[in-house]
């Protein structure tokens, strides 16, 4: 009879340990007891089998959970003690010979009738064969990227160092080195035999899954196929990009398993903020300040832009706040093939009376338009 093992004590992990806790643990015991690490070395070689077995089942939660409950896995369930399963044939259970008169009531043939299907309920899960593992696409990465203000206006190249998982070298992505060894579970016969109070139960090994045989870990990878590595990626910001826009670099993910597909590369992009321009969807807005007799006369003056220098009209008896439209001095947007526009505001920029000449006008000027600016004010209130 196979001994029982405490998996959770192999991998030095709780019970309450997460998937992470126990793929962390397990390439860290696997790395250090493989045998291409530790060559003619028994112990390692047996203590890097018992890690390999404990982490089949524990890295699987319906595996995990029949082994909480029973102390053990098989993925046929219960056999009989005679011959073990055939190759794709459901889980059998033989109760012969004994009384479950006490559980069941009396009547021995449908007490082992009951007690049989109330196995069947729980592991008729595994009726399938062994599970092979099945190629993977890599999963996607995330990463944010902060750009200038004229960097999102123009377009820009930026290289970018990321952390994906890679095929490994050693193996082509397989896991395995290529050999394989007895298991040292069944010893090679595919069957193991497990004890339940006065029950005995031929298993299909868990560890093997009935084959007899091993296979032997990429020392690299741990058997994952794959390996961290950083890459630098270039990335092509387009012209007019807006803050929160989400780039996709294809293939740049981590890589797939067993020669799947890799993920892509998601990147999203922030703009900082610019200290004079202000961008609102595809049009610029600025603020521009202008004299009392530029807004009373008239005027043309220079205004920014982000293409340069461009020549705004101020109407004469133009008021403070009062928005003006450059047609097409916006942000370029590819998708719509069009240009935003760009919104002058201007803002009234009182002279200074320093001298007795400038208060003398002023107070000229007041007397020349004596209105209350504020009277209309009154008659809403």
């Amino acid at each position: 009879m196979a001994p029982k093992r405490d998996y959770y004590e192999t991998l030095g992990v709780s019970r309450q340990a997460s998937q992470e806790e126990i793929r962390k643990a397990y390439r860290r015991l696997a790395r250090k007891y493989h045998p291409d690490l530790n060559p003619g070395d028994k112990a390692a070689e047996e203590k890097f089998k018992s890690v390999q077995e404990a982490y089949d089942v524990l890295s699987d939660e319906r595996k995990r959970q029949m082994y909480d409950q029973f102390g053990f896995y098989s993925d046929q369930g219960f056999a009989g003690s005679g011959p073990g399963p055939q190759p794709g044939s459901g889980p059998t259970m033989g109760f012969g010979g004994f009384d479950f008169s006490d559980f069941f009531g009396a009547g021995g043939h449908s007490a082992e009738s009951s007690f049989r299907d109330l196995f069947s309920n729980f592991f008729g899960r595994g009726r399938q064969t062994t599970q092979t593992r099945q190629p993977e696409r890599g999963a996607d990465l995330e990463y944010a990227l902060n750009i200038d203000f004229w960097q999102s206006i123009r377009g820009t190249q930026v290289r970018l160092t990321i952390h994906r998982q890679e095929t490994c070298p050693a193996c082509q992505g397989s896991g395995a080195n290529g050999g394989s060894t007895t298991c040292p579970q069944c010893n090679g016969a595919g069957n193991i035999t497990q004890m339940a109070g006065a029950m005995r139960f031929s298993l299909t090994c868990p560890r093997c899954g009935g084959a007899g045989k091993l296979r032997n870990s990429c020392a690299t990878c741990a058997g994952d196929g794959r390996i961290p590595r950083p890459e630098s990626v270039e990335v092509r910001i387009p012209p007019g990009t807006r803050s929160g826009s989400r780039l996709r670099v294809s293939g740049k993910g981590s890589a797939g398993t067993l020669g799947a597909p890799p993920g892509d590369l998601y990147i999203t992009v922030r703009v900082e903020d610019h200290p004079f321009f202000h961008r609102n969807g595809d049009d610029i807005e600025i603020k521009i300040p202008i004299s009392v007799t530029e807004a009373a006369l008239g005027a043309k003056i220079e205004v920014p832009t982000i293409d340069g220098r461009a020549i705004l009209k101020i109407p004469p008896g133009t008021q403070n706040g009062q928005k003006f439209r450059l047609r097409e001095k916006g942000v370029w947007n590819a998708r719509a093939n069009t240009r935003g526009d760009q919104i002058v505001e201007v803002v009234l920029q009182a002279p200074k009376a320093n001298d007795e000449r400038t208060r003398e006008i002023l107070r000229e000027l007041a007397a020349l338009h004596p209105e209350d600016p504020r009277a209309e004010v009154w008659t809403h209130i």
